[in-house]
């Protein structure tokens, strides 16, 4: 009559899972030291996500450039050959 529950996100750790990696990290870090390493993993992420967007913008820039330059050099070649005629 009931079957089997399937998880909501299949492959996530549930709610025991998440409990034992809580304790083995306050075993092997100790109670005090987990907010510090909450913090410096979090500065660390933020550092990551700027760095990246830092890149992504750089990268549409560049992208932009290519962009005017083969607008230039096609506007170009079709004034040339304009002239010629």
């Amino acid at each position: 009559m009931y079957g089997t529950i399937t998880p909501l996100f299949p492959g996530l750790p549930g709610g025991p899972e998440v409990l034992v990696v809580l304790l083995i990290l306050v075993l092997l870090f100790g109670a005090n030291k987990i907010p510090k390493l909450a913090r410096s993993t979090g500065q660390a992420m933020g550092e990551f996500r700027r760095g990246r967007e830092e890149i992504e913008e750089e990268l549409s820039q560049m992208e932009g450039d290519d962009e005017e330059e083969e607008e230039k050099t096609t506007s170009t070649s079709t004034e040339t050959s304009t002239e010629t005629n």
